[in-house]
């Protein structure tokens, strides 16, 4: 399994974005790179195919925003805030994620791989088809949240509360059930089987 990469350092800023005021602005193929944006306002924005690399977030808020095809790659999140915000086909492989908020959360399809959300708060939250490999997710809270048809095969997950998580179609390949709490969560046959022989029980 890869080396976990909480903690590490986030990218130097090349441009500064401070207290700029983007509620409901539409966002249609911009490119920013190694941007810092502090305490922006990006309620209810539109992001159709938008790419953010090893940008820095610091207090801005995604609150009923909606993000299709977008990119945010090797990005820092810290503080942010993402009520009711939906991220569709979107990439955000190895960004991290620091004291955000997440309440009411959608993410349908797209490449959440490697991505950080130690100790995250995703209950109630949703991802449909999403890829989450090696996605450190240790401690993260996901009582009643939905991870449907999705990949956390080799994601850090000890310490996460899956209780009542709906899991059916997810691939759990690498999952230890001693390292989880599991109360409640829904999966499938094929998933009992792989949680099955993970707690070394035969099944026939």
């Amino acid at each position: 399994m890869a080396e976990r990469r909480s903690g590490r350092p986030s990218p130097p800023a090349l441009t500064t974005i401070r207290s700029a005021d983007w509620d409901g602005r539409e966002l249609a193929g911009e490119v920013h790179r190694q941007v810092l944006f502090v305490d922006v306002d990006m309620t209810e924005a539109t992001d159709r195919g938008s790419s953010f690399e090893e940008c820095t977030f610091r207090d801005v808020r995604f609150n009923v925003s909606v993000h299709e095809d977008a990119l945010f790659a090797g990005c820092t999140f810290s503080r942010c805030s993402f009520f009711d915000a939906t991220f569709t086909g979107c990439k955000l492989t190895g960004s991290m994620f620091d004291g955000c908020s997440f309440g009411l959360l959608k993410v349908e399809g797209g490449d959440w791989s490697y991505a950080c959300l130690p100790g995250a708060d995703l209950r109630g939250s949703s991802f449909q088809g999403v890829r989450l490999r090696e996605a450190d997710l240790t401690g993260a809270r996901l009582e009643g949240a939905e991870i449907r048809a999705g990949d956390l095969s080799g994601a850090w997950l000890h310490g996460a509360d899956l209780t009542r998580c709906d899991l059916r179609g997810t691939e759990l390949t690498g999952l230890d059930p001693h390292t989880v709490t599991l109360d409640g969560a829904v999966i499938d046959l094929r998933q009992a089987a792989v949680l099955a022989t993970a707690l070394g029980l035969e099944v026939r």
